[in-house]
């Protein structure tokens, strides 16, 4: 709660940017490795093709995106105060990706650190930037979603291969005193119990690195799939129509539920859940696959871009992740 002698902020996206690797994974390169075929992906999942980065990690995804923001906006590198890297897929425990990120951008007066939250990484990671600017501590915080998630990938596991992609978005928030705009309001949720289903079990202090670990494929993607799907349907959709109740809004006041982009199935259950049309949904999974942090960020940006985004228009951000990590998020664009 904001003492009554300061001003009141909202914190308003005012500059989006996006990075997508050249190389291609189509699903016809799927079925050449794995037992699997377009029709079942696409049928089970919504995807046809997806990114994969080479020559490079996370942090040059994340420079990529940043440097693709700055061209769309007059703030400079070294107006930035925080920099929130949103992953999963980090160069290194340490330094932090954002570190790399701020020293390589020239973001010379910022300081910054990584978010881990999985799918949800960047939901969590806008919070935390809209309440360093509504707290009026600092004026303009990038927030960056970036995952190279097939550097995790077992490309012989043919369930998860499938799934997931390489990119980074990117979006700058400032300051506003016009409280129509910004970020309103968030539903935000962990549950530990979800630990067993979805995870990677080697490289921390639990299981640190070794021959055994590598051996045992403890460094990809696990994944219960079914376990997965059937929680995560139910709390996406679910805490996106309560952010709606919470707030009073009804299905003709939201222009867009921007989801994460895990699986079309899910998407299609959270839309439905909040009476929401098929072209009241941003959906880009066909394209990239799961890219875990930069989904949503990825989503605002092409719609953005595209001239499908309006100002003025209420948004519900909505993710499910590894965790379980879940929530939900209520935002008006700002953005001519």
């Amino acid at each position: 709660m904001q003492s009554q002698n300061k001003k009141i902020y909202n914190a308003a996206i005012t500059a989006v940017g996006m990075y997508v690797p050249d190389k291609i994974l189509d699903n016809k390169y799927f079925e050449s490795i794995v037992n699997t075929n377009d029709q079942w992906i696409v049928s089970r999942t919504g995807i046809r093709e997806r990114r994969k980065m080479e020559n490079g990690a996370t942090s040059d995804m994340a420079i990529k995106a940043c440097e693709d923001l700055f061209k769309t906006t007059k703030v400079k590198p070294e107006e930035i105060d925080v920099i929130i890297v949103a992953t999963i897929t980090p160069d290194m425990f340490f330094p932090a990706t954002a570190c790399l990120v701020q020293e390589k951008i020239g973001a010379t007066k910022a300081w910054g650190f990584d978010l881990s939250a999985a799918c949800s990484g960047f939901l969590f990671a806008l919070q935390t930037g809209a309440s360093f600017i509504e707290s009026g501590t600092y004026k303009k915080v990038i927030v960056v979603g970036a995952d190279m998630m097939t550097s995790i990938t077992d490309y012989t596991d043919r369930n998860n291969c499938i799934l997931f992609g390489d990119a980074a978005s990117a979006v700058l928030l400032e300051t506003t005193e016009d409280l129509n705009y910004g970020v309103k309001d968030s539903i935000l949720r962990n549950d530990g119990s979800g630990k067993e289903f979805l995870y990677m079990q080697g490289g921390g202090s639990l299981n640190p690195s070794s021959h055994e670990t590598v051996d045992k494929k403890m460094h990809y993607i696990y994944q219960n799939g079914k376990a997965v799907f059937k929680v995560a349907v139910i709390g996406m959709a679910d805490v996106s129509y309560e952010i709606m109740q919470k707030n009073n809004l009804k299905a003709e006041d939201i222009a867009y539920l921007v989801p994460h982009q895990a699986n079309l199935r899910i998407i299609n259950a959270t839309a439905e859940r909040m009476g929401l049309s098929a072209d009241k949904v941003m959906i880009n999974i066909d394209k990239y696959g799961n890219t875990t942090a930069a989904t949503i960020p990825l989503c605002l940006t092409e719609y953005y871009r595209a001239g499908k985004v309006k100002k003025g228009d209420n948004l519900v951000l909505a993710a499910f992740g590894a965790g379980w990590t879940w929530g939900a998020m209520y935002l008006t664009w700002s953005l001519d």
